[in-house]
């Protein structure tokens, strides 16, 4: 489970910040990314946090994963605060970014063993998951080549399998399927369903409202730090005035 309670994060800005923003920040001494959110993810559900570029996604789940601090406001992760028990929190989530950051000199089979280790799983509990995942993501074909030599879409479903070997009872996915083709796309969606069949908690972050469409259990709606909606993704297709979800997205952050 993951529980976000009255959650905010300024960023303090520079002079440098402040010109390259331009004459609206002149004089701010900080930037508002995230404003007061709440909400729960639960077990065996999908997550949905949409939003476009900027509009607080990316900060909001790189606090989740203990990558940055809140300013205000609590999260809990598997019953664990992010700040005071960090360490607990990293060792139950897998926290996926569209930015792979893999040492190109290492194979795929290297590197997702190199992050088993360092989770200290047993061998034999390694092997096992690693053919699971392997299997999902269709990683067989060039698990012993060079990341270096590798596709977008290749080097894509390495960085999943090697943040969620160590098999972890929350999964953060940020964008994973940003700029990838459509087969590697549907492979990714498939492994979040499945991470859903097995009970995990899922939290789900894009701007794509077909796949919210395809696999969200409930959904939040984030812009410019706020929240616009926080609800089952029935309730949203409920209370639609709009034709489509991108048309009733924009009514909701613009008032359209």
């Amino acid at each position: 489970m993951i529980e976000i309670k009255s959650l905010s994060k300024a960023f303090k800005l520079t002079r440098q910040h402040r010109r390259e923003l331009g004459d609206d920040f002149a004089h701010q001494k900080s930037i508002q990314a995230v404003n007061d959110i709440s909400f729960t993810c639960n077990p065996g559900q999908i997550f949905g946090l949409i939003g476009p570029n900027g509009a607080g996604k990316t900060t909001t789940l790189r606090m989740v994963a203990t990558m940055l601090k809140p300013t205000k406001g609590t999260i809990a992760v598997a019953g664990f605060d992010t700040v005071k028990d960090n360490q607990k929190v990293r060792e139950k989530i897998g926290f996926m970014t569209g930015q792979t950051a893999l040492y190109d000199r290492l194979t795929p089979n290297e590197m997702v063993q190199y992050m088993a280790e360092l989770h200290g799983m047993d061998k034999a509990k390694f092997k096992t998951r690693r053919q699971k995942l392997f299997d999902v993501l269709d990683m067989h074909d060039f698990a012993d080549r060079r990341i270096a030599r590798l596709s977008t879409g290749m080097k894509q479903k390495t960085s999943i399998a090697r943040t969620i070997i160590h098999d972890p009872e929350v999964m953060v996915f940020d964008e994973p399927t940003s700029g990838l083709d459509v087969m590697t796309s549907r492979a990714i969606m498939d492994l979040i369903r499945d991470c859903k069949a097995e009970g995990k908690t899922v939290l789900f972050s894009t701007h794509r409202m077909g796949e919210i469409n395809q696999v969200c259990d409930d959904i939040a709606i984030i812009f410019n730090g706020k929240l616009y909606f926080n609800g089952t993704l029935d309730q949203f297709k409920s209370e639609m005035t709009q034709p489509t979800f991108e048309d009733e997205f924009i009514y909701r952050v613009e008032g359209k």
